[in-house]
């Protein structure tokens, strides 16, 4: 059994009259220790495909599997305990605590968790062991994912889900973010899965899902990615 598997998974929204299929027919797997770029344009349903593999979502139909457990099959309370101890999750936009620091920030992930890593080893990690007094409008937007992805990774989280981490930044720094979660996947064999509009970022990535009106409409593996920081867009 692969490390994340979908199979036939469909989530259809009602609104009113109206059925929107947002996902439908989506079947694809993921190994342990892959990093996944989920590639598609707007309204081809792969923030839908993230939100139901992260418990934020449920599915309509089909069999969402992660190490062993089916996610699609988790009740409201099992659901909170997956999001919170088995995912991590960044964002387009950094949603930190204005009012705490970054250590703090990062300490908020590392309560609600059973095994969390260090908050401050982890900072140090992600390149900010002289920031961490620092609050969040003193830092850089770059400075600010780093923190966010820091947070996501004190949870020691099965799976990595980052929804369009370069969106909110510049060119160079959002090629440094992109580098910094290439280089979380191979020094932690975490899994770690991208979701993007942008396909430059497929380059980097040890298999590729194209994700084409809510179905995948293709399953790539790279045998030789790029190092982040060669990607042109």
């Amino acid at each position: 059994m692969s490390f994340v598997e979908f199979t036939d998974v469909c989530k259809i929204y009602h609104m009113g009259d109206v059925e929107v299929r947002a996902v439908y027919g989506m079947s694809f797997c993921i190994e342990h220790g892959e990093l996944v770029v989920i590639v598609g344009p707007s309204g081809a349903g792969k923030t839908t495909v993230l939100n139901m593999l992260g418990g934020m979502d449920s599915a309509t139909s089909g069999t969402i599997m992660l190490d062993g457990t089916e996610v699609s099959a988790l009740g409201e309370y099992e659901l909170t305990r997956y999001r919170r101890h088995d995912i991590g999750f960044v964002f387009q936009f950094y949603n930190l605590v204005q009012n705490l620091t970054a250590l703090e920030n990062v300490e908020l992930a590392s309560q609600i968790c059973d095994d969390p890593l260090p908050a401050a080893d982890v900072l140090e990690q992600v390149g900010l062991a002289n920031r961490m007094d620092n609050f969040p409008a003193q830092l850089s937007g770059g400075e600010q994912q780093r923190v966010a992805i820091a947070r996501a990774l004190a949870k020691n989280p099965k799976l990595l889900l980052c929804d369009e981490p370069t969106g909110a930044l510049d060119y160079l720094t959002g090629k440094q973010i992109l580098k910094l979660l290439q280089d979380t996947c191979r020094s932690t064999g975490r899994t770690v899965a991208i979701v993007t509009h942008n396909l430059a970022f497929t380059q980097i990535a040890d298999r590729v899902i194209h994700v084409r009106e809510g179905r995948a409409d293709q399953v790539s593996i790279n045998p030789h990615p790029a190092d982040a920081l060669t990607v042109e867009w």
